[in-house]
Parts: structure tokens; sequence; C-alpha cells
């Protein structure tokens, strides 16, 4: 089995394709901010180290020797608009150093389309206030669609938004009208970690729900 790299592996997201990647006999590397605060992630033998997203020199460190890495990183105290760009900068930068030839970021089902050229979050009567959460991750996609390095990148999205609390029932779909629809963080992992195992989609943005 592969060796994958999780950023951000303390949040929902990042804790769900632990545990599903573990579930299929990868080795995984947990990086989060603080270790110490999140030991119960060592169990089944997960190396859990201390890493930071947005600086390109530590992305490389944590990630060396590893096939794949997933992001689902988010920080309450940065600016969106930095802070995704920044990630995805240092992702790029960093994963290609240490070798690593697939990535898949965990974004937002308010950049898919309702028609074309029009993103969810341009659409009249969505939320002012989710704005510069959306745009944060707009600059960050950009980042990612304007590389030049050979990395196989892809950003992975609900195609509404995350049914919180939602078992695993252990199965997605792709696709669908955006803005609707549930998925689990566990059904979301399995999508992710399908795309590693047998990668499908390539260098785009791609959406899932249960």
């Amino acid at each position: 089995m592969g060796k994958i790299v999780v950023f951000g592996a303390g949040g929902k997201a990042g804790r769900a394709a632990v545990a599903e990647a573990r579930r299929r006999g990868h080795q995984v590397t947990a990086v989060v901010r603080d270790p110490a605060k999140h030991g119960d992630l060592a169990a089944g033998e997960v190396a859990v180290v201390a890493g930071d997203v947005t600086d390109a020199d530590s992305v490389a460190a944590v990630a060396a020797g590893h096939d794949a890495a997933i992001s689902a990183v988010y920080d309450a105290q940065a600016s969106p608009g930095s802070f995704y760009a920044g990630a995805a900068t240092a992702l790029l930068d960093g994963l290609s150093r240490a070798g690593v030839g697939r990535l898949l970021v965990v974004g937002l089902g308010t950049l898919l389309e309702t028609e074309p050229g029009v993103r969810l979050m341009d659409t009249g009567g969505f939320p002012p206030e989710y704005r510069p959460f959306s745009d944060g991750h707009a600059a960050g996609l950009q980042v990612l669609r304007s590389t030049t390095t050979g990395l196989d990148w892809l950003y992975a999205s609900p195609t509404g938004n995350f049914d919180h609390d939602g078992p695993r029932a252990g199965h997605y779909r792709t696709g669908g009208p955006a803005g609707t629809g549930l998925i689990s963080y566990a059904d979301f992992a399995i999508a992710l970690l399908d795309e590693i195992d047998t990668p499908a989609h390539h260098r785009t943005h791609i959406a899932f729900t249960n």
C-alpha cells in the first residue's frame, strides 16, 4: 500500500481521510499545527507531526517519501484570501520538491458552476457573509489551475455541503446540480481515497454527494 500525508488532519474532513486511508492499509502521516493536541490521531499507527501548510519548506520536509497528499486545511485566524492561495502555492512547491505525485484539496461547492461561466457564489442571493471565504478558496483553486509543475492535483468538494453528523453509508455519487445534496465526511473520504487508489479525474474541480 502507499504512503499518504494529510494536511489539516485535525479537522473533520482530515480525520475522516486519515481513518479511510488506514482502513485501506495505507501508511499515513497526519500533519497538524500542534501534535500535543491531537494525540488520538496516533492510534492505528498514524504518524502525527507538526507542519505549516503555507511554508513550502515545511511541506517538503513532512511530505518526503509519500506517494500522495490530501489538504483539508482551515485557519480561522487567517485571512481566507491569503491563506488558501498561500497554502496552494506552498503545496505545489513543497510536494513537487518532495517527489509527491498526487494532491487532493478539499474545497467548497460554492465554486461550482450553476451554468457555464457562473459560479454558485456569483448567483443572486448568495449570502454576502460567505463571500470572503469563497473568494479565498477561489484564489487557492486559481493557483492550482495556473501551476506549471507536473503535480497531478484535484480540487474536490461536496456538490452541496457536508452532512456534519452523517454516518458512513459506504457510497457516493459524482457531480449533480451545484448547491444541492449532502455527503458525510466519511463518504467524502471514500471518494478522496478512491481518487488516490485509482485516479479518475485530473487537474479539475470535481464534486461528490450521497
